[in-house]
């Protein structure tokens, strides 16, 4: 297998292209193609935009050898997680997912499934998933790890084999990690869902997700709910993401490096009193609570950590005085963005931050941001 680097750039298994093609394809921006006469039996490939697209078929074939799935795309991550909740959770048998994970996430169970009729459960991401499987017999077992924001860690391999034993799909939201960093799939699950306007795409420019699955029959499934539903990518920002994704091994280590800096330096200068910081967190951390279990089941490190400021005047301030952090709340982009959560309603102190390390110089980084703390 070649490594992330070519594989983000050159993956999909796409052949070689004639002389006088394009090196890098153009989107496909049309919702009809022909259909060639009434009487044959073939209409080609394509035949309308909401069923398929060659945009599309490039990006998912690129992303899908990256999760080591079937990839379909969708227009954002919310897109893509809400196909895997109505396509595998039921009246019959509902959907247990993390009570510390995305919290619109949560919304849409709690607001929309669960009116119609379908049992919603939760567990915490560092919690017994297995007894809690035992207790709700879901049909679907949606994780997230790391968790966002809290960035807890859960055993992968060790869910899915307690999932399997009570018939459940396991779907595993893999934003944060990438599947540069992590790759569910190989580790028992059944289907892999992410918001790849993070990291994937990565430079905050445009709406998009994907899910990738381990078989042909929950990937048809899936599929079928994108065209039934509409929810369609559009071709320009498919085209954009697959440009965003050849330089994602390379973001992804600096964001990694810029993280660790970070982390570190935080620490150390709560432990010298000269900044109010608390709780730093960032799974490559080899005391981080979530080290271990995480160490196991991933590749590598990504950019996103956390920590506590007393309050949200103290948040308020650090954002004023720093000059190379945006007040922002996506992350996995190039450009280190914080965001305080509980403005989400998450159930975290008013002074956590999730802060996105971008690919910025480490030193200049780390500098700002303890001169913005400090002052």
């Amino acid at each position: 297998m070649s490594g992330d680097g070519t594989r983000c750039v050159r993956g999909g298994g796409h052949g070689e292209h004639g002389v006088g093609e394009p090196v890098h394809r153009g989107p496909v921006l049309t919702s009809t193609f022909h259909l060639g006469r009434p009487e044959q039996a073939e209409s080609g490939t394509d035949f309308y935009a909401r069923a398929d697209n060659p945009t599309w078929r490039e990006y998912e074939a690129v992303v899908g050898d990256l999760d080591g799935g079937a990839c379909t795309v969708f227009p954002s991550g919310m897109a893509a997680i809400a196909a895997v909740l109505r396509a595998f959770a039921s009246t019959d048998r509902g959907v247990l997912l993390p009570a510390d994970g995305y919290y619109v996430a949560r919304a849409l169970a709690d607001e929309e499934l669960a009116p119609l009729g379908v049992p919603v459960a939760y567990c915490p991401t560092a919690g017994d998933w297995a007894s809690a499987i035992a207790e709700h017999r879901p049909g679907l077992v949606l994780l997230e790890t790391p968790s966002n924001p809290g960035l807890e860690v859960c055993d992968i391999t060790a869910i899915a084999e307690a999932a399997d034993a009570a018939g459940a799909v396991v779907a595993v939201d893999n934003t944060t990690a990438t599947p540069l960093g992590q790759r569910p799939l190989d580790l028992g699950a059944d289907v892999v869902v992410a918001s790849d306007t993070k990291a994937l795409s990565g430079h905050g420019d445009l709406l998009v997700g994907h899910v990738s699955t381990a078989g042909p029959v929950h990937a048809e499934r899936i599929r079928g709910f994108r065209t039934r539903g509409g929810a369609i990518a559009g071709p320009m920002e498919t085209w954009l993401a697959l440009r965003g994704l050849a330089t994602l091994d390379l973001r992804l280590a600096r964001q990694a490096e810029n993280a660790r800096a970070v982390a570190v330096a935080l620490r150390e200068a709560a432990a010298a009193g000269t900044v109010a910081v608390s709780d730093v967190r960032w799974p490559g951390l080899a005391d981080d609570p979530s080290h271990a279990p995480a160490s196991r089941q991933m590749r590598r490190w990504n950019g996103v950590l956390r920590f506590t400021l007393p309050d949200v005047h103290a948040v308020s301030e650090f954002l004023d005085r720093t000059t190379l952090v945006d007040s922002a709340t996506s992350f996995g982009g190039t450009r280190t963005a914080a965001d305080r959560r509980s403005r989400w309603g998450d159930a975290v102190p008013d002074g956590l931050v999730r802060l996105s390390c971008g690919i910025e110089d480490t030193d200049d980084l780390v500098a700002d941001v303890l001169g913005a703390l400090r002052a």
